[in-house]
């Protein structure tokens, strides 16, 4: 079995992460021999899983604007042919991650989960072997995780009774020999193990410090908090409640919001490496991507004009910015300019300013200011609305807005936390998810018609080169 994988990982596996920085050792001197010698070489083997995030056509760019720009919170300034389709909600224009280098990223973990555990194959350290365990729990978990709220409904939410996610496999494919075609999953199915994977993740990972260093590599507070965020998703919102005030006790976090940015460092730390509200960010350095990839590709040179060949194609909806109180620090998120050629008024973003230079940034997946609103939005589910109330206005205190509390019930109290999602995540990669978790239209500020939830574009579709290959696979609904 081992000589089997060691064949594979040389003719695959490192290969296909190979842009990533973040092993151990030189990638060039992790052959087959070091990844499977010891522990060490699982680790490295492990961390190049976290190449996987970063990439333009992930968290690197795709996730984090197009989610803003299919729903209300972005629109498009410049014609340079990107998102277009997006912002018009075209048919076949969506998130499409499929073909993307998930699935390099998830056998990876499938590999070290399926030898991890040989100590007689691979000594070494007890805590360093655990903790790589927990670090490819949790990040199949959070691939996972992505690919089944893009390509499918959250479970209970379906339409017509679809409830296809993505293929699970949770075994290392090896070669040919063992690769198989197999037909999607269910929602169910998939949160299942996503659940299962957090959970053991969690008593397998290290504790973290907020900000620090460390939360660029998974934690148990990481854990903790993603699971959080899937409990949100699939409707366990007692679960969510609970697991959100686990992360927060596991970082230090106060009921009162004490821990949380003021609004003296709020702004200052979207350019601070590690944000201080990180608990879990993905680190992009120098060599991660070049000059060029960054001006065609980051996510500051699309949002943002501070770099002189920056495309700049993306500014905040009129809408997005009239939503928040002037005494709102998170508008300052938002500065206004104008675009090369035009006196138009725009607003660039003062979140993603490459300030790590060349276009270059680090980017904060999971913040501490979103444990406040999971538990506000989950508490107010469960009948809790003091306690929803009371995280709504620990976090507002600390954006400024101390002396304007939310005092709603009810429906109001409901759209209060989803206002307040908007505003704290623009440009996060949230808005387009909060909308369709909770099965509502999703709203276009006016600029195109709003999509029903029952819209067939709610899910993207499957590649065709996919459906071909493999005819086990279902296609979506609506694109046949």
């Amino acid at each position: 079995m081992k000589n089997i994988v060691k064949t594979m990982v040389l003719g695959g596996a490192i290969l296909a992460a190979s842009c990533t920085d973040l092993e151990t050792q030189p990638r060039q001197s992790l052959t087959p021999e070091t990844a499977f010698a010891d522990v060490d070489g699982m680790e490295s083997l492990g961390l190049t899983a976290y190449g996987t995030l970063r990439a333009f056509n992930r968290y690197g760019q795709q996730l984090i604007i197009a989610p803003e720009i299919m729903a209300d919170n972005l629109r498009i300034i410049a014609n340079t042919g990107r998102y277009i389709g997006q912002e018009q909600n075209t048919d076949r224009a969506h998130i499409g991650i499929w073909n993307g280098g998930m699935w390099s990223g998830i056998n990876t973990t499938n590999i070290v989960l399926a030898q991890i555990d040989d100590e007689e194959a691979i000594p070494g350290d007890a805590a360093q072997r655990q903790r790589v365990k927990g670090e490819a729990h949790f990040l199949r978990a959070l691939m996972y995780f992505d690919m089944a709220r893009i390509y499918g409904y959250e479970p209970g939410k379906e339409v017509n009774g679809w409830d296809k996610a993505v293929i699970l496999r949770t075994e290392p494919t090896l070669g040919f020999s063992n690769a198989d075609f197999r037909a999607r999953a269910t929602n169910r199915q998939v949160y299942d193990q996503v659940i299962a994977d957090l959970q053991a993740a969690i008593n397998l990972l290290p504790n973290a410090s907020m900000g620090s260093a460390n939360v660029y590599r998974a934690s148990r507070g990481a854990a903790q908090a993603l699971l959080a965020r899937v409990y949100l998703y699939d409707s366990k919102f007692a679960e969510a409640a609970a697991s959100a005030s686990a992360a927060m006790a596991s970082f230090g976090l106060s009921d009162d919001g004490t821990g949380l940015a003021t609004p003296e460092n709020y702004i200052a730390g979207f350019s601070t490496a590690p944000n201080p509200e990180s608990l879990f960010e993905v680190e992009i350095r120098a060599n991660d991507w070049s000059t060029v990839d960054g001006v065609n590709n980051s996510v500051s040179s699309l949002t943002a004009n501070v770099f002189a060949s920056a495309q700049f194609i993306a500014t905040a909806t009129d809408d997005l910015i009239e939503s928040y109180d002037e005494n709102d620090v998170r508008r300052d998120a938002w500065v206004e300019t104008t675009r090369t050629g035009s006196d138009e008024t725009v607003y660039r973003s003062a979140k993603w300013l490459g300030h790590k230079g060349d276009f270059l940034e680090n980017l904060p997946i999971i913040r501490a200011a979103e444990m406040y609103l999971i538990r506000a939005e989950a508490r107010y589910r469960t009948g809790d609305e003091a306690g929803a109330i009371a995280d709504l206005n620990a976090l507002r205190a600390n954006r400024g807005l101390e002396e304007f509390p939310i005092s709603a019930t009810g429906q109001a109290l409901f759209e209060a936390i989803m206002l307040e999602r908007r505003l704290e995540f623009a440009l996060e990669g949230h808005r387009w998810f909060d909308l369709k978790r909770n099965g509502l239209p999703i709203t276009k500020a006016g600029r195109f018609e709003d999509i029903p939830y029952e819209d067939y574009r709610l899910l993207p579709p499957l590649p065709t080169d996919e459906l071909l290959l493999n005819d086990q696979l279902e296609q979506n609904p609506g694109y046949n």
